[in-house]
C-alpha cells in the first residue's frame, strides 16, 4: 500500500486493485537515482484525470506535481504498458465471468462508422476546387 497522507478520491485504487496493477508498472531504471515518486499516486492521480476530465494542471496539490504525472502517463502510452494494463485486465474480466480470455469475434456498426462517398483526404481536396 502506498504511504497515502491524504483523503482518498473515489477514482483511487483500492489495496486490492493495486496488487493486479503494480506488477505491469515498468520498474525504476537501474543503475540510476532510486525512484522518489511513489508511482500508485501517479496512477490514482491518472484516474482521477480520466475520470473527472479536468485539466493535467488542475489536478488538486496533494497528488504529485501534474507535470510528473503526465510524464509518466505518456511514458506509459509510447512504452505499451496502457495496452499491457488494458489487455491484462480485459483477459482476467473474461475469464472471471467464464468466458474465453480472447474475444472470437468483433462487431462494426455501419451507423458508427461515416465515410465520404470518395473518402478522407480526397474528398476533402476535391471540394476545396
Amino acid at each position: 500500500m502506498s504511504d497515502q497522507k491524504r483523503e482518498s478520491y473515489p477514482t483511487d485504487l483500492t489495496g486490492r486493485q493495486w496488487l493486479i496493477i503494480k506488477p505491469l508498472i515498468p520498474a525504476s531504471k537501474t543503475g540510476g537515482r532510486k525512484r522518489k515518486t511513489d508511482v500508485r499516486e501517479v496512477f490514482n492521480a491518472v484516474l482521477y484525470v480520466l475520470r473527472t476530465g479536468c485539466a493535467w494542471r488542475m489536478l488538486p496539490h496533494d497528488f504529485p506535481p501534474w507535470q510528473t504525472v503526465y510524464d509518466y502517463f505518456c511514458k506509459w502510452r509510447d512504452d505499451g504498458t496502457w495496452k499491457k494494463i488494458h489487455d491484462t485486465l480485459r483477459r482476467r474480466l473474461r475469464i472471471s465471468v467464464g468466458r474465453s480470455e480472447q474475444p472470437s469475434a468483433g462487431i462494426i456498426d455501419s451507423q458508427s462508422v461515416k465515410t465520404t462517398e470518395k473518402g478522407g483526404f480526397v474528398a476533402m481536396t476535391l471540394a476545396k476546387k
